[in-house]
């Protein structure tokens, strides 16, 4: 009997020697782990970050608005004065440092990211573009702002991709959802967050 145990014994421990996991395996499994630990943290930092930058651009976008009015031809332009375009210039430029020198993540935020990044600097070319237009006059001036307001369309555009990525992977993370979106124009083409309340997890 005891031969017996020792047999089974020795066997099972055979069994689990060539079916359970190698140190290899057992190391993959472990950076998986890290990994998607680091991924969530990335997450959430990234969307504390959307949100930071979206408010800092707002009083931009605002302005902008005014300045390039969009969807009626009977609203002319109001008057910015170069102190306004001083402080758009300084607040695209500080959302753009924030994005730099990004961390490594897995691949749907790294896209969430990049995203988000690319759109801010469209905008920072945006309101230079819309400062140049004050040096021109005539047709010139006319066709430099629609240029600064396409411009300001694709910035719109871009974020929009990439806080919808924001949102999905959020969802992923056991976060639920979180609508970071940049006001754009109606009809401007830019994406818009779903009907999903605020946190929900499906």
């Amino acid at each position: 009997m005891a031969a017996f145990a020792l047999g089974a014994l020795l066997s099972g421990g055979l069994v689990f020697a060539v079916t359970g996991p190698d140190s290899t395996e057992r190391t993959a499994d472990r950076l998986r782990t890290e990994a998607a630990l680091r991924d969530k943290t990335q997450i959430k930092d990234l969307t504390a970050l959307a949100r930071t930058t979206r408010d800092r651009l707002a009083p931009v976008l605002e302005g902008l608005a005014l300045a390039m009015p969009d969807g009626d031809a009977a609203a002319g332009p109001a008057a910015v004065t170069s102190a306004d375009v001083g402080e758009w210039r300084e607040a695209v430029t500080a959302a753009v440092a924030s994005f730099a020198d990004p961390p490594s993540g897995e691949t749907a935020t790294n896209v969430a990211r990049s995203s988000l990044a690319s759109a801010v600097r469209q905008l920072a070319t945006t309101v230079d573009a819309y400062a140049a237009t004050r040096d021109l006059r005539g047709p010139s001036a006319a066709s430099a702002l629609e240029r600064a307001a396409r411009q300001r369309s694709d910035a719109l555009f871009t974020w929009s991709v990439g806080a919808t990525a924001l949102d999905a992977v959020n969802v992923e993370a056991g976060y639920g959802h979180q609508h970071v979106f940049l006001q754009a124009p109606p009809g401007d083409g830019a994406l818009t967050p779903d009907t999903e309340p605020e946190g929900h997890h499906p």
